[in-house]
């Protein structure tokens, strides 16, 4: 039996575990706590250890807290998103399933087939906390009677923004601090570091992120001009990607103070690639490659020993609730990589699928990629320009290479592929030899079996996960020039919207997943 000095000492331990400058005590979960750091429009080379390790200096962004979770972690070097489009991606990851198998969600602002199940609600079910905090852009279609398709995957959902951080992770740090302490968590922080408009230039913390980058930082990558305004550009890009680094370092220091960092996984990565031309929405490497950063101390073996193994993004929810020891869905077409975690040279996938639809502008792309560096994409509407988004068609940039374009300095090999059309209906590089993907192989001969087998992997792919090429498909929206909204052709908001990938093969219904 408790004396009243027993009772009075406990109700003094409780009260200061819950004063902020006092580290929780809780017991760490044997299930891992998880946090999912996500960019938007953020490309893979764009990230400090992913420069250094390639020689690469042209964007020159801060990231030391990144690079110190990959020096300490697993840097995963051949991370591949399934769409380079903000929306679709990020369906697929929380769905681990392809875009064009998610229903509508294959394309922009599009909601999620309602039958198909969320990783996040499944973990939700299992114990979990769960949290989105910053940017969402996903959603899930209603049912015929109006109801939600699936139960809510997260008990809190949060898209703050204040004066002074309209960068969406004002409440990741708040977050961890007031989570529940009895169970484990899991966390979707999803930033709008960096997608254009920018707002970090006016939103600039000196003594939070450091000095700002300037223009005369790096050099320019070979697709864009090298003139002021493109420099510019790439500074203000550069600052939203420190200042997406600077709040995943203040959320590691809140789980060091909590004493429960060693048993949480981290994952840091993005979206799709910068919102530039010839990078988001694209097929290639500039657009589909995604850094892709994984800490988790309790588990990890060789940390700081990078991998070249081939992931794709529908791979993040199976390994994740495999993490957790919750049972995975039949839906998910995506492979388990724990075993990276444990050994970087594991092997789970050979082949790679990546997908481009409807995202402003009319659109249908296919891409393989395979572990030993081949890539091949197929375009099915190769009569029209893949200059990108209408956000980076309107942007300085872009507006740089116009003029130059127009006058009659002839443009470099790399700038003229943001305009070209007709595009080759085929495209086949060994990214190796080949890493801004500009020496098209598919009429080597040569090369002529490799490109038979890349045909073969995305043909199987298609027949199993039941793709199709819309014979009503979604049409531009805006202007491939100038990036300004065509006037509608009807009433309908959605007048430019056609039918979806796969949808007369009921593609959100199967549950193959293709060649892996």
């Amino acid at each position: 039996m408790k004396t009243t000095s027993d009772i009075f000492l406990i109700v003094l331990i409780v009260l200061f575990s819950t004063l902020d400058n006092t580290p929780l005590r809780a017991t760490p979960p044997s299930r891992p706590n998880i946090i999912l750091f996500i960019a938007d429009d953020v490309s893979w080379n764009d990230i400090g250890c992913y420069q250094k390790a390639n020689g690469d200096k042209h964007i020159v962004a801060r990231t030391p807290n990144i690079d110190r979770l990959a020096g300490n972690g697993r840097r995963f070097d051949q991370a591949i998103l399934t769409a380079s489009s903000c929306s679709p991606s990020r369906s697929s990851i929380v769905t681990g399933r392809y875009p064009h198998n998610c229903g509508r969600a294959s394309e922009l602002h599009q909601p999620i087939a309602s039958h198909i199940p969320w990783f996040p609600r499944l973990l939700k079910d299992a114990g979990y906390y769960t949290a989105l905090v910053g940017k969402n852009h996903m959603s899930s279609e209603k049912t015929k009677d109006g109801s939600p398709g699936q139960p809510p995957a997260f008990d809190l959902i949060s898209g703050r923004k204040v004066r002074g951080n309209q960068g969406g992770h004002v409440d990741w740090v708040k977050t961890v601090r007031e989570r529940p302490v009895d169970k484990p968590f899991f966390f979707w922080f999803a930033s709008y570091d960096a997608h254009r408009s920018w707002d970090g230039d006016n939103d600039w913390d000196k003594e939070r992120y450091g000095p700002r980058h300037s223009r005369q930082d790096g050099t320019v990558p070979a697709f864009l001009v090298d003139d002021e305004a493109t420099r510019e550009d790439l500074a203000s890009y550069r600052n939203e990607v420190t200042r997406f680094d600077s709040f995943i370092g203040e959320v590691v220091n809140e789980l060091q103070r909590q004493n429960v960092l060693s048993n949480t996984l981290l994952i840091i990565m993005a979206d799709n690639g910068r919102p530039f031309p010839r990078a988001k929405t694209r097929l290639h490497d500039s657009g589909m490659r995604t850094p892709f950063i994984v800490y988790w101390p309790k588990v990890l073996k060789k940390p700081g020993k990078s991998t070249v193994s081939l992931i794709s993004a529908i791979d993040i929810a199976p390994t994740l609730l495999s993490a957790a020891n919750v049972r995975i869905p039949p839906t998910m077409q995506g492979v388990n990589f724990l075993s990276i975690l444990e050994e970087p040279s594991a092997v789970v996938r050979q082949v790679a699928f990546s997908e481009h639809n409807w995202h402003d502008y009319e659109a249908h792309g296919r891409s393989v990629r395979t572990d030993d560096g081949w890539l091949y994409i197929k375009n099915n509407r190769p009569q029209l320009p893949w200059q990108g988004p209408a956000d980076s068609v309107r942007s300085p940039s872009h507006v740089s290479l116009q003029t130059l374009r127009d006058q009659p300095d002839d443009l470099s090999v790399a700038q003229k592929d943001v305009f070209r059309a007709p595009r080759p209906q085929e495209e086949l590089f060994f990214t190796p030899n080949d890493p801004l993907q500009l020496k098209n192989l598919a009429s080597v001969a040569e090369d002529a079996k490799t490109l038979k087998q890349m045909q073969m992997f995305l043909q199987t792919w298609t027949e199993e996960t039941c793709d199709s090429i819309p014979m009503t498909i979604s049409r531009d929206q805006f202007d491939r020039e100038t990036g300004k909204p065509l006037l509608p052709k009807s009433k309908s908001k959605d007048w430019f919207r056609g039918t979806p990938a796969g949808w007369d093969r009921k593609a959100d219904r199967t549950l193959e997943h293709g060649p892996t």
